[in-house]
């Protein structure tokens, strides 16, 4: 009798134990897609920058329409762009007009994809999800590793940082083919895995306690963990499916993320976008 009640708690111990893992291992969770972009208005912030061809040509129109196409094809039941939270009420306007027919939209990804395919699906409004502030300190002395690697002899690292030839692993250009297959190329694990890695080219810049690159890219990790923090919050219930629309440089963290914290099932572009 005894030995039949060990049985019965081993069996029992075993069933909790495989539901319990299931619930957190299976498919309870929102869906992210992460869609890595060049941003389309060439605002020539970043380190390489790739000149995009006019998005508001009649080829490029169309082609971002059949994007948009793709994309409703998720269902994305939120949709989060690259503008700064503290702008949620301005951007909240603009998409009702929009809606109202009475907003021409600019060459930005946010207002191109986000704005159309929200619109197409009915939402109400799109969510600002950025931080983009001053980290603690003083930015030139603690935070400025391109003018304290010209200064102090990391010359090399910089121009291959900042080397056009060496982006192409994972900057690829637009040229001739669509819109739709260039974003697949952008959002390629290898591509997104080869952009990211030049994060850590940039934490080697600085020496002793003066470590600027390091401060750089902690501030880096710290705007996404940010962004983060605001996909998950935004969540409402394990069917949801949140499409974010960011830079390409973002989209290695932000999926990194959603895989270490089990927040999100993790959706690959080349499983939505079929061109």
């Amino acid at each position: 009798m005894e030995k039949e009640s060990h049985l019965l708690l081993l069996i029992s111990w075993i069933v909790t134990t495989i539901f319990s893992s299931s619930a957190v291992y299976g498919q309870d969770r929102p869906d992210l897609l992460v869609l890595g972009m060049a941003h389309f208005n060439n605002p020539g912030r970043d380190s390489i920058n790739i000149e995009i061809d006019d998005i508001l040509s009649a080829r490029r129109q169309s082609e971002v329409l059949a994007l948009i196409d793709e994309l409703a094809e998720f269902k994305p039941t939120h949709i989060a762009v690259e503008v700064l939270s503290q702008s949620q009420d301005d951007l909240n306007e603009r998409y009702a007009r929009y809606r109202e027919g009475e907003y021409e939209l600019t060459r930005n990804e946010s207002d191109q994809i986000g704005f159309r395919l929200a619109a197409k699906l009915g939402h109400h409004q799109i969510y600002a999800v950025d931080w983009n502030d001053n980290p603690p300190g003083d930015i030139d002395a603690d935070y400025d590793w391109h003018s304290y690697g010209l200064a102090n002899g990391f010359e090399a690292t910089i121009d291959r940082i900042t080397d056009p030839e060496a982006a192409k692993e994972y900057y690829v250009e637009l040229g001739s083919q669509t819109v739709s297959a260039w974003l697949k190329q952008l959002n390629n694990p290898d591509a997104l895995a080869a952009a990211h890695k030049v994060y850590f080219d940039i934490a080697m810049i600085g020496r002793g306690e003066e470590l600027l690159g390091a401060n750089w890219v902690g501030t880096w990790y710290a705007r996404n963990l940010k962004i983060f923090s605001r996909l998950v919050k935004m969540s409402e219930s394990p069917s949801d499916r949140v499409l974010v629309i960011y830079g390409q440089g973002h989209a290695y963290l932000l999926r990194q993320f959603a895989q270490e914290s089990e927040e999100f099932n993790i959706v690959n572009v080349d499983s939505v976008l079929k061109d």
